[in-house]
């Protein structure tokens, strides 16, 4: 036993020993001023593109938010098919923009900004239509599917890569945002094959335009530069690009197809009716008559219009007083 532990314990000095003298513990280099900027930098770029996808992740959760307000103005035989347009309007949204919305609206895009860089270092795309500050769209050839990032060495530029893929989710989620404020100034009033294209085409073509102008380093950003206008247009958190073009899109969707007619308007009613209850004697529409007729619907959140000169009316059992003490 004596002898199996002197073994042990020589064996264990001797990995230690060993250890100790490994070059990755007693010979490391020292580290250089170089060396440290640069990976300050990068923990930098890392920390600013983490905050980026918390940001997208938290604007998608708007998407439940516009689902129960729009459901809840809208009658419950509609309920299902305004929930399935707000989140089916994210998926078509993305298959757009994925395709092409994003070297429409990003195809000169780049941010270098000391203490807010994220490693969107250069532009992947180049412009289309116009050059300098005139650029009125982008090519977005080398960004249909996101293919520019594919040629690039995910080794040497994995920054890169991150922070392309990073701003794409950020992006979708405000034009998802923009794609779906029509659904509700449209809901109940158009068909699932409509509200298809709508998605497909805010995705592609209607978001990434005015979006290209503007985040996307176009003409309107850089009026500062060629006109002197101050510092061109200026939109930090989408009021106009985000809201402001999807409101126009509702306000232009609720126009077409016009007020609801008699037929499917919610005020719309059946032919009135009198019923007289054993509580009061009801002249409202068939709708509002509540009284407990089995043979009515019961709407209890109308007030009914009765010939009773009491509101509420009385009770169908007598009310005592308490007894006097």
């Amino acid at each position: 036993m004596r002898r199996l532990t002197k073994f042990a314990s020589g064996a264990l000095a001797a990995g230690v020993t060993t250890w100790l003298a490994s070059p990755a513990f007693g010979q490391e280099e020292a580290p250089t001023v170089e060396g440290v900027a640069e990976g300050v930098t990068t923990l930098g770029q890392d920390v600013n593109l983490l905050w980026i996808v918390i940001g997208a992740a938290l604007v998608i959760f708007m998407q439940a938010g516009f689902a129960m307000v729009e459901t809840g103005f809208c009658r419950a035989k509609h309920a299902a098919h305004v929930v399935v347009t707000n989140f089916a309007i994210f998926a078509l949204g993305f298959v757009a923009f994925f395709v092409i919305g994003y070297g429409l609206m990003f195809g000169g895009y780049s941010y270098v900004l000391p203490g807010f860089d994220f490693g969107y270092g250069s532009a992947v795309g180049s412009s289309l239509v116009g050059n300098g500050s005139w650029v009125f769209l982008w090519n977005p050839s080398e960004l249909i599917a996101l293919r520019g990032i594919s040629n690039m060495d995910m080794g040497a530029d994995n920054v890169m890569v991150g922070a392309v893929m990073g701003f794409f989710l950020y992006m979708v989620a405000f034009m998802d945002t923009t794609a779906t404020i029509p659904t509700g100034s449209m809901a109940e009033r158009w068909k699932f094959k409509s509200f298809i294209w709508w998605g497909l085409f805010c995705g592609a073509l209607y978001y990434p335009l005015f979006g290209g102008w503007t985040w996307g380093g176009g003409w309107l950003s850089q009026l500062g530069n060629s006109l002197s206008l101050g510092n061109g247009y200026v939109d930090f958190a989408g009021s106009g690009i985000v809201h402001a073009t999807g409101g126009v899109a509702a306000l232009a969707g609720a126009i077409v197809p016009g007020p609801a007619s008699a037929s499917t308007a919610r005020t719309a009613s059946p032919e009135p009716c009198s019923v007289t209850t054993s509580r009061w004697r009801c002249s409202a529409p068939s709708s509002c008559c509540s009284a407990g007729s089995a043979s009515t619907p019961h709407r209890r959140w109308l007030r009914p219009t009765c010939s009773s000169p009491r509101w509420p009316p009385t009770p169908p059992f007598p009310v005592r007083s308490a007894p006097s003490s």
